[in-house]
């Protein structure tokens, strides 16, 4: 079985046509669908009670809120929760679709890397612009660090530029990759099941290793998924914050 089969994105049904070119809802757009709906439930559904004594979905809805409120307020300050909408929803969106893309049969949202970039540039435009929108000319000093010498100050700067250049690229590829590569990786455990299992009784006995490894890489793989969420999210609050402290 091909392992970059399950990464193939397939047109559902026509919306219309523009420019002679057919618009297409894809299995992509549904699983990113899915992932606002679930989102949506939760935290809807979760917060609409109330109780004073909680509910597990308010629990979770609840928890989830104050996970990212005190990762942003520890990264960007108080300053920083007007940012709280943004970072929340590039995080439950991660976080549900990969979490989905591990259900077998699913499909993976992250492993396009075009999706990735996206929310990466939508990142890095919006440090650009409130950067300037706040700080004017100000914002410049991100890439003055203070205490450097003279002498090797072109040089830092230039670095520093570069790396800010570079923040879409790694920002992008880092959750792109993982989630790619993971996913190739278990597709290949779980054929070797499938296809020592299909040599008989010497065949079962044999894929029992395969299958051990098939179901410890998904458990690192939901892990995984997990922890892109959380790394694409407080890189996020990071990059947020030299927008609004530039130079400290």
């Amino acid at each position: 079985m091909d392992p970059i089969h399950q990464f193939e994105i397939k047109n559902l049904f026509t919306i219309g046509t523009f420019g002679g070119h057919e618009i297409a809802f894809t299995n992509s757009a549904a699983y990113m669908f899915v992932a606002v709906i679930l989102t949506a439930a939760l935290m809807l559904g979760g917060t609409a009670a109330r109780r004073l004594v909680p509910s597990r979905v308010q629990s979770l809805a609840e928890l989830s809120y104050e996970f990212i409120a005190d990762m942003l307020r520890s990264t960007a300050g108080e300053h920083g929760m007007k940012f709280f909408p943004l970072v929340f929803t590039i995080f439950m969106f991660v976080f549900v679709t990969n979490m989905l893309g591990v259900i077998p049969y699913t499909f993976t949202v992250a492993s396009h890397i075009i999706i990735t970039v996206a929310l990466a540039l939508l990142v890095f435009l919006t440090v650009i612009v409130y950067g300037f929108y706040k700080n004017g000319l100000k914002f410049f000093k991100l890439f003055v660090p203070s205490g450097i010498p003279m002498a090797i100050l072109p040089l830092v700067v230039g670095i520093e530029i570069i790396s800010f250049l570079s923040r879409p690229v790694s920002h992008s590829v880092r959750l792109f990759a993982n989630m790619l590569a993971g996913h190739i990786t278990l597709k290949v455990f779980a054929s070797f099941v499938t296809m020592l299992g299909a040599l008989g009784i010497a065949g079962v006995v044999g894929a029992a290793l395969p299958l051990a490894l098939t179901v410890a890489i998904t458990a690192l793989e939901m892990l995984v998924a997990a922890l892109q969420a959380y790394v694409f999210a407080i890189l996020t609050c990071i990059y947020l914050n030299d927008a609004i402290h530039p130079g400290h």
